[in-house]
């Protein structure tokens, strides 16, 4: 009998070209497919939550994929898949799930978090926080990030070769907070435009490090011109958190 199977997975994206499978680069989601085909004997396709770009982790990415195998029990599809996948990527958790559950049009929303460090690096947190070499203003921020909230045109964060017809997102949550030595922003939405996370991250510590009030960045945004967002972010300090479905 086929069993549409949910798969928890995370990855340390420092090797891959994002999570999207490619025809000749190495992607998360092309790993999980050999995987799969070693185990059935013939392809399986794998549909994921949404895509990550390439340098950026996960810890709670959601995939599913359906299959005729009935000797395996849903919950054991995990670790016989982590036997068959290369270090980079674990299988946290598998189950079994309705037919008519899909990881991507399914979902609710999406959590991701942004690991900052406020000096320089040591050479072990290189690959998964970035350097500010300063501590921002918290308040100013967060300020920044109650703009967000709800419906929000977002085309002033869309990166560069964007398809998506609609700009608008709907932001459930926009905050930065510490932990210890580190900083973090989380942003929970239903959806996210291509870069979006990483440039709203570097807009937001682009403007409060010049001191622009959240009246100013709330002009900027409702521009909706590209131009006026502050720098992409590099990949290394952004993980996908969490899946709501």
């Amino acid at each position: 009998m086929r069993r549409n199977i949910k798969l928890v997975i995370a990855y340390d994206g420092t090797d891959f070209c994002g999570w999207q499978r490619q025809d000749k680069d190495r992607t998360v989601q092309g790993e999980i497919e050999l995987a799969l085909e070693k185990m059935h004997g013939e392809p399986v396709s794998l549909a994921g939550c949404g895509r990550t770009d390439s340098g950026v982790h996960a810890v709670g990415q959601i995939a599913n994929f359906f299959t005729d195998i009935d000797s395996i029990p849903s919950d054991r599809f995990s670790p016989a898949l982590n036997t068959l996948l290369p270090h980079d990527v674990r299988i946290l958790h598998s189950c079994g799930v309705d037919d008519n559950f899909h990881a991507r049009f399914s979902a609710v929303s999406r959590t991701y978090r942004y690991f900052f460090i406020c000096r320089s690096l040591l050479p072990h947190q290189r690959l998964y926080n970035v350097c500010l070499r300063r501590f921002p203003d918290i308040a100013l921020l967060n300020a920044y990030g109650r703009l967000l909230l709800g419906e929000t045109d977002c085309s002033i964060f869309a990166g560069a070769g964007d398809t998506s017809n609609s700009k608008n997102r709907y932001i459930y949550s926009s905050v930065f907070f510490t932990e210890g030595e580190k900083l973090i922003f989380e942003i929970r939405a239903n959806a996210f435009l291509r870069n979006m996370v990483r440039s709203v991250a570097g807009t937001f510590l682009h403007y409060e490090e010049n001191s622009a009030s959240p009246e100013q960045l709330r002009k900027i945004i409702a521009s909706g011109e590209r131009s006026q967002a502050g720098p992409t972010l590099p990949p290394q300090g952004l993980f996908l958190w969490n899946v709501e479905y």
